[in-house]
């Protein structure tokens, strides 16, 4: 869960913040005699363009939210082989005692296909301990340690795949956080580099100062490259 406070500052694109970011190294860079006398210096800007390249190779969400539906995927198979398993038990219990009775109730396993994943991991691994116990009484129906283990196998890997999953949710927590820090941190350094940048072109060079505004409108910057290039 995200901290309480925890935002962009920003409203644009991750993407359009690194382009904006880059153009204004490079206008900074260009000018950076006069950069000087605000103390931004060779290795300040350096220092930027180091964040602003660990930004661009942060993980985006969809990449992160990919892995995280693939690790999901295979839990449900994990589920759902854990299921197959419990079934061929209470199977065999259902064709000696009937669902009805206490020997089958004792399972757990009713609503079986409405339970939250940790009830039915729970519930694998009470099919497994019931059943050995009840093995000498099923022993006609075909139920053996061999049905046992395949249960228990199942509902080992099933935990794990659970695991995996919750393992996914809290890293791509983690790298959202950080996505959404360090890029408050670039733009800030960007607000600092246009602010420099417009103060010394202002009522010198229209062309110069213009190119360190900054449009937070998508379209806006996208007519104003247009304008550029026209």
């Amino acid at each position: 869960m995200r901290k309480q406070g925890f935002y962009r500052k920003y409203n644009f694109p991750d993407a359009d913040l690194y382009a904006m970011v880059v153009d204004r190294l490079k206008y900074a860079q260009r000018d950076l005699k006069e950069f000087k006398k605000f103390g931004i210096t060779k290795a300040k800007l350096k220092g930027i363009q180091n964040r602003v390249l660990q930004f661009y190779n942060l993980p985006n969400d969809d990449e992160l939210v990919g892995n995280q539906m693939v690790v999901t995927e295979k839990k449900y198979d994990k589920a759902n082989r854990l299921k197959a398993a419990i079934r061929s038990i209470m199977t065999r219990v259902a064709m000696k005692y009937g669902q009805r009775s206490g020997r089958y109730r004792a399972y757990g396993t009713a609503k079986m296909s409405d339970m939250s994943d940790a009830q039915l991991l729970f519930c694998g691994r009470r099919v497994a301990r019931v059943g050995r116990k009840q093995l000498p009484l099923l022993a006609e129906t075909g139920l053996n340690e061999e049905a046992i283990i395949r249960v228990q196998q199942a509902a080992n890997d099933f935990e794990k795949s659970m695991n995996i999953q919750q393992d996914k949710i809290a890293e791509r927590d983690i790298s959202v956080e950080k996505r959404v820090l360090l890029g408050n941190k670039i733009y800030d350094d960007l607000i600092q580099l246009s602010d420099i940048g417009k103060l010394i072109w202002d009522n010198q060079n229209k062309t110069y100062y213009e190119q360190y505004a900054i449009y937070e409108s998508n379209n806006e910057q996208k007519k104003k490259r247009k304008l550029a290039k026209e």
